[in-house]
């Protein structure tokens, strides 16, 4: 038979919950403000220099956030849009910056997995896959 502080500590664990992004306040994305650009090195395989910025979010709150993909225009006051995934070898950096709104600019070189980088579908590429379609049709 348990205990009387066993049973209230079981009680209270079922009603408390924990987010697992706490910064974000239950939103999918959160607004912020750079405040400092650095640059970070992984955990202990892999060895990389991952660019990682300094925000202070809209709910009134600071947080690390991985700038994905090669080269970025952002500085200081920059906007950026994040969300809750980060780089899995950074410690600490639980959200990662969105391309192609607000202040960060798209990475245009890109032609696969463009919505991660905020890329629009080239005109070119659309007359292609149109043309292919009917040359299948007939």
């Amino acid at each position: 038979m348990s205990t009387r502080n066993q049973s209230v500590r079981w009680v209270t664990n079922i009603y408390y919950y924990k987010w697992k992004k706490p910064k974000l306040a239950q939103s999918p994305h959160r607004k912020g403000i750079v405040l400092r650009l650095r640059i970070c090195t992984p955990r202990k395989p892999n060895s990389a220099r991952r660019p990682v910025t300094k925000l202070k979010l809209s709910s009134k709150k600071k947080a690390l956030a991985h700038i994905p993909g090669k080269g970025h225009n952002l500085r200081r006051h920059s906007r950026v849009l994040i969300h809750g995934t980060g780089a899995r070898d950074l410690p600490v950096v639980n959200y990662t910056c969105i391309r192609g709104v607000y202040d960060f600019s798209p990475l245009y070189i890109k032609r696969r997995r463009r919505s991660i980088y905020g890329v629009k579908q080239l005109p070119d590429l659309k007359k292609h896959v149109r043309r292919i379609l009917r040359e299948t049709e007939n």
